[in-house]
C-alpha cells in the first residue's frame, strides 16, 4: 500500500490521540509513505501548540518534536514547486479548502501521479477527507467519527 499522511495523521504517530493506534498499523503496512515539505512546519506548529494549550507538558512535546525530526528523512516529501503550487491554486476553488490543505492535496495527487499506483490520504481533517475521493485519492480512515474537523494537537 502507497500512503501519503497530512500533517494532521503525521502527528498522531507522535501523540496519543483517537487514531494514533490505528494509524501506526497502517503505516506499519505501508510500502512507501509521503508527505509534503509543508508537513514539517505544520507538524512542528501543532506540537508547539499543544505545549502551548497544556495538551502536552513540555518534556513531551519536546520528545515529540525530537522523534518526529528524527525520522523526517524516512518519510518521502514531495516538494513544493509552482506546478504544485498551481494545482492546489484549482484545488482550493474546486473543493473549498484552505490553502495549505490544498497543497496537501495537490502533493498526494502528485506523488500517485508519480508512483503510477492508488495513493491512500490519511488525513483527520474533514474537509480534506471529503475533498480526496472527489480529487481521485482513497481517503482514510474509513470513517471519519469526530464532528471536529482535526484533532486538538493538529488543529492550526
Amino acid at each position: 500500500m502507497i500512503l501519503y499522511l497530512d500533517a494532521s495523521a503525521l502527528v498522531k504517530r507522535y501523540v496519543a490521540e483517537r487514531g494514533s493506534g490505528e494509524l501506526i498499523m497502517l503505516t506499519a503496512a505501508s510500502e512507501a509513505i509521503a508527505t509534503s515539505l509543508i508537513s514539517r512546519a505544520e507538524v512542528s506548529a501543532a506540537l508547539a501548540r499543544a505545549v502551548r494549550l497544556g495538551v502536552l507538558g513540555n518534556r513531551a512535546g519536546r520528545q515529540a518534536q525530537r522523534k518526529f525530526s528524527r525520522e523526517w528523512p524516512d518519510l518521502v516529501r514531495i516538494p513544493v514547486s509552482e506546478t504544485l503550487m498551481s494545482r492546489a491554486e484549482t484545488l482550493a476553488w474546486d473543493h473549498g479548502l484552505r490553502g495549505y490543505d490544498a497543497v496537501q492535496l495537490a502533493a498526494a495527487l502528485a506523488w500517485q501521479d508519480w508512483v503510477g499506483q492508488d495513493v491512500i490520504l490519511a488525513t483527520f481533517d474533514r474537509q480534506l477527507w471529503e475533498s480526496a475521493p472527489r480529487a481521485g485519492l482513497r481517503a482514510w480512515p474509513d470513517r471519519l467519527t469526530s464532528d471536529r474537523s482535526e484533532p486538538a494537537v493538529s488543529r492550526r
